[in-house]
C-alpha cells in the first residue's frame, strides 16, 4: 500500500517555474515507478512524465526539455520541476505509483494516486 500526497501547486506567470512534490508513505516506495499526470478543465487526464525505481525518466513531448522529474528515496519523495511554464500547462497535477516494469505512460497500470494539486499559469 502506498499513499501519495502532492504539494507545491499555485499561480505562476508564463515563463516562470514551479516545483511540485509527491510525498509517499510505505516502506516499498523505492520499488515503484512514480508518474506525473495532469488534467485540464474539460480535458482528459494525460501523461506528463515518469521516473522508474532505477531513475530512468520518460517525458511527454509537450513537456520535454522544460520539466524534470527527480526522486529522493531517502525522503520518499518525487519532484516535478517545471520550467518555462506556459498557460497551456494549467491543470491539476497528480502523481501516481506503479509496480510495472518498464515504467509506462498508461494510467491503467498505476494503482495508487494522490489527490492532485492545482497549477495555474497566467499569460
Amino acid at each position: 500500500q502506498v499513499q501519495l500526497v502532492e504539494s507545491g501547486g499555485g499561480l505562476v506567470q508564463a515563463r516562470g517555474s514551479l516545483r511540485l512534490s509527491c510525498a509517499a508513505s510505505g516502506r516499498t516506495f523505492s520499488s515503484y515507478s512514480i508518474g506525473w499526470f495532469r488534467q485540464a478543465p474539460g480535458k482528459e487526464r494525460e501523461f506528463v512524465g515518469v521516473i522508474s525505481w532505477s531513475g530512468a525518466r520518460t517525458y511527454a513531448d509537450a513537456v520535454k526539455g522544460r520539466f524534470i522529474i527527480s526522486r529522493d528515496d531517502a525522503k520518499n519523495t518525487v519532484y516535478l520541476q517545471m520550467n518555462s511554464l506556459k498557460p497551456e500547462d494549467t491543470a491539476v497535477y497528480y502523481c501516481a505509483a506503479s509496480r510495472l516494469w518498464p515504467s509506462t505512460p498508461e494510467m491503467k497500470w498505476y494503482n495508487y494516486w494522490g489527490q492532485g494539486t492545482q497549477v495555474t499559469v497566467s499569460s
